[in-house]
């Protein structure tokens, strides 16, 4: 049985902040998460792709956002379980919980957080009849590593940030880049738009609009497209290495849906904005995972979320004592590990 103060579902950023913010309040935690290494969807799904509302970075890989997090809670020791699911919960009778995984390993805490993003997720597929042929052999739902494009032509399919960010990504990258949208208009941010319309005037995007994918093609593997026009019925067809349908993801909660939670359209609903527990007192969810209203599904939003989490956290497992918050800068960082940040203190200096 492991034992820990927070146990924290999910291990992507909201999770691997909540460590620190817990930390700071001398909380030990301990995570669970289904893919085999921290992170969550920065880093299984778009480790290279850059992130730019992160405070503080004016540009960051969501890769390096997660090795920086992962550098900063290495002085609270948190434990990792990880390419487990969390699947039963069992509560106590001196209130604490027990969270066992599919794999049966066992944990014991008085605070679940359930950080998990978007919960267990797959890609949206086109309806294309032999698009399972091409799987691995050409077709990609996501894009983990760049590098496999370099010099090759790459068509992209959809309409959101996903498809208008990696089009702009690889045409430094692959020989040729083709991006296909059913629509004109697209989904994403304006800056991203009129990027992908300034790269497709340079020459250096294949803009094909309104359209969408009506076949592939190939023997081993991936070698044509047909792509219809839904304007005209000209139908085009185009030699290509890879086809990245990016429709987004389809995400399911999974066996957290059946722990007699709150929930409101595929997410968990907290009772308020003061520290995002949820319908069972002692059960939080912050990040993606949670509804509320107002609620913004951004990374930023959800280190406020494990913040103040952490605060409630602490009155629960302490109730008569009385914490005073002390900002880092003036407490410094103490870690589990015997280290200590502090700012250097000032010298004062008589004067004859």
């Amino acid at each position: 049985m492991i034992k820990t103060d927070i146990l924290i579902i999910g291990a992507g950023p909201t999770g691997l902040f909540a460590v620190f913010e817990a930390g700071l309040l001398q909380l030990k935690c301990h995570l669970i998460d289904a893919l085999p290494q921290p992170g969550g969807q920065c880093a299984e799904i778009y480790p290279k792709k850059p992130i730019y509302d992160i405070p503080g970075f004016p540009e960051v890989l969501a890769g390096e956002l997660v090795d920086n997090l992962m550098e900063q809670i290495k002085p609270f020791q948190p434990g990792f379980t990880l390419g487990e699911r969390a699947e039963k919960i069992k509560k106590l009778g001196d209130g604490s919980f027990v969270v066992t995984t599919n794999k049966g390993t066992q944990h014991q805490a008085p605070i679940i957080a359930i950080a998990g993003g978007l919960g267990s997720f797959e890609p949206r597929k086109p309806l294309l009849e032999n698009l399972p042929k091409f799987e691995d052999k050409g077709v990609a739902y996501m894009i983990k590593e760049p590098e496999v494009y370099r010099d090759k032509k790459v068509l992209i399919a959809g309409g959101g940030d996903s498809a208008l960010d990696w089009s702009i990504f690889l045409a430094d990258i692959a020989s040729e880049v083709t991006l296909v949208h059913r629509r004109n208009e697209f989904r994403g941010a304006l800056d991203s738009v009129e990027k992908v319309q300034q790269l497709k005037n340079q020459g250096r995007i294949n803009l094909i609009t309104p359209s969408e994918v009506i076949g592939l093609h190939g023997d081993e593997k991936l070698e044509r497209v047909s792509i219809k026009r839904t304007d005209t019925s000209e139908e085009i067809h185009l030699e290509v290495d890879n086809f990245i349908p990016l429709f987004g993801l389809s995400p399911k909660l999974g066996p957290i849906a059946d722990w007699g939670l709150e929930i409101e359209k595929n997410a968990i609903k907290v009772d308020n904005t003061l520290d995002y527990q949820t319908n069972i007192p002692g059960i939080y969810a912050i990040g993606d995972v949670n509804t509320y209203p107002g609620k913004l599904k951004l990374i930023l939003c959800g280190f406020h979320e494990a913040t103040l989490m952490c605060q409630s956290a602490y009155q629960r497992i302490f109730p008569d004592k009385k914490y005073v918050m002390k900002y880092t800068t003036v407490g410094g960082v103490t870690g589990f590990d015997g280290s200590k940040k502090e700012a250097p203190k000032a010298v004062v200096k008589s004067i004859d």
